[in-house]
């Protein structure tokens, strides 16, 4: 599972495309069958789910039918909910730069995935982006944790999906 984050128009920026080609390459490697990308499909920098779609198939190679885009992933904890729940995900890697595994491993644990967490490349990630990024990763930690302890629903509910399990059968 892929986390979205901002992207450039029809671009993924530098962190998101380190998080898929991270991704693209446990799938070539044949350490993931699936790549559920999960981000706001409506968001102001544009449809996140879309360009990582996009981008990983035309320029990264991977097969479109083992891609599963999920575009109410509003927030680190939808997508893990929404990767559970909708999709019927029970185990994951999940993608993302290491100021944000933490969080998003044990939100997604708390939600009943078994998962564990891929360190994402981050070129263009300086010191300075590195400190801010975990300094708000360390206050949206509390949110989180409000999240999973209330057991928030969704944002966007969505009945059951077969994509993730389509996707693994084909």
């Amino acid at each position: 599972m892929v986390l979205g984050t901002a992207v450039d128009g029809q671009q993924p920026g530098e962190r998101l495309a380190g998080r898929l080609e991270t991704a693209a390459e446990l799938w070539h490697r044949g350490r993931a069958r699936v790549v559920l990308v999960s981000g706001d499909g409506r968001g102001a920098s544009g449809d996140e789910p879309a360009v990582m779609t996009s981008y990983l198939t035309e320029q990264l190679g991977v097969d479109p039918l083992r891609v599963v885009a999920d575009p109410y992933g509003l927030d680190t904890y939808d997508s893990c909910i929404r990767a559970r729940e909708v999709y019927g995900v029970e185990r994951a890697l999940v993608v993302t730069q290491s100021y944000h595994l933490s969080r998003a491993v044990t939100l997604c644990r708390h939600l009943g995935l078994d998962a564990d967490g891929v360190d994402a490349r981050c070129s263009g990630c300086g010191a300075t982006l590195l400190a801010r990024k975990a300094v708000r990763d360390y206050f949206a930690s509390g949110k989180a944790a409000w999240d999973a302890v209330r057991r928030r629903p969704p944002a966007v509910s969505s009945p059951p999906s077969r994509e993730v399990d389509d996707a693994l059968t084909r």
